[in-house]
């Protein structure tokens, strides 16, 4: 059978990719057969300058990571956008990001379509990562912009049901205890939970800055979060420590929460669901809008504000209809 290929160029995977295997050289060619940039590169190749280009996406990731904007992001999403830098670099850190086009985005988002929500994430990242390139000059138009997501296949986060919150409760005790009251009570997150030192508690609330949203709040104490406080020993700066009086890494409140969650069966009900369940307490209470979950998690998004509590708004608002159509209905009483 006739090769369409020209010598030392072979199709390979699923998705055919084209590449240059001579010697011990191989390498990938993204331009397509017939094109003069085909041409280019397969002459280059031919010539043995394989050498990667000034501008690499490995390059860009670097420069990124000194950026000020990386040092202002969240720890969390620090380590996020590390996670899928790491794909990144593996798969396509030597390509020189002014080749990339949109259509490669869809076929790493294709590659990666038994695992949706990663693959969603590392569009995420690119699109930063391509923003930031556009931002500098290496690029004019960012290929990674307005990119399809897939559909999520996993399980939706849902708030903490009550019964469970009781069940928390009666089974917990110690830092555990304290960790769930404050995630709970505060509705924030868990890196800014665990940053809170006594001094930013006044005799009503928290005083705090969100390390995602860079949002700065006042959160006043619930009766019960106030009680739980009130009954707390103070060890160091930071109000959930270690025994030493030290700050508690992630990892370490993780497991105590799960030891809990495990022993009365709420495993699919994790630490972020306890904002949810913050947001979606609030937004039960009829007469609540938006803007007082607003006022607790820090959300600038509507559209989080409706993931959060949206269906506590929608039954909130949904009962008082019910109760406004029965009012309506209901016989004048006779003066």
């Amino acid at each position: 059978m006739k090769r369409s290929l020209p010598a030392y160029v072979y199709a390979r995977g699923k998705k055919g990719y084209l590449y240059f295997v001579r010697g011990g050289v191989c390498q990938r060619i993204h331009s397509k057969p017939g094109t003069a940039e085909f041409a280019a590169d397969y002459a280059r190749l031919m010539r043995g300058r394989v050498a990667a280009p000034k501008q690499s996406i490995g390059k860009l990731i670097d420069l990124f990571m000194k950026s000020p904007q990386w040092a202002n992001y969240a720890h969390n999403t620090r380590r996020n956008h590390e996670r899928n830098f790491r794909y990144l670099r593996e798969t396509a850190g030597k390509i020189d990001p002014a080749k990339l086009r949109t259509v490669h985005v869809y076929e790493m988002r294709d590659a990666l379509a038994d695992k949706p929500t990663d693959a969603n994430r590392k569009i995420d990242t690119l699109l930063v990562l391509m923003k930031y390139a556009v931002q500098i000059g290496w690029i004019d138009r960012n290929p990674a912009q307005d990119i399809q997501r897939l559909s999520p296949t996993g399980k939706k986060r849902k708030p903490w049901p009550a019964d469970l919150i009781e069940a928390f409760r009666a089974e917990a005790e110690g830092r555990a205890l304290l960790l769930f009251e404050m995630l709970l009570g505060t509705g924030q997150r868990i890196d800014d939970v665990l940053k809170l030192r006594w001094s930013d508690l006044d005799d009503d609330g928290f005083t705090l800055v969100q390390g995602k949203t860079k949002a700065e709040l006042y959160i006043p104490l619930t009766d019960r979060l106030r009680a739980v406080l009130a009954a707390e020993k103070k060890r160091g700066l930071f109000i959930v420590c270690r025994e030493d009086g030290q700050r508690i890494s992630y990892p370490s409140a993780h497991k105590d929460i799960m030891t809990v969650r495990r022993k009365i069966g709420a495993e699919d009900y994790d630490i972020h669901a306890l904002r949810y369940a913050a947001a979606s307490e609030i937004a039960s209470i009829p007469g609540m809008t938006s803007d007082h979950v607003k006022a607790i998690t820090g959300h600038a998004s509507g559209a989080m504000i409706r993931l959060y509590a949206g269906a506590a708004q929608q039954k909130a608002r949904a009962t008082e209809a019910q109760k406004a159509r029965m009012d309506r209905t209901k016989p004048k009483r006779e003066h």
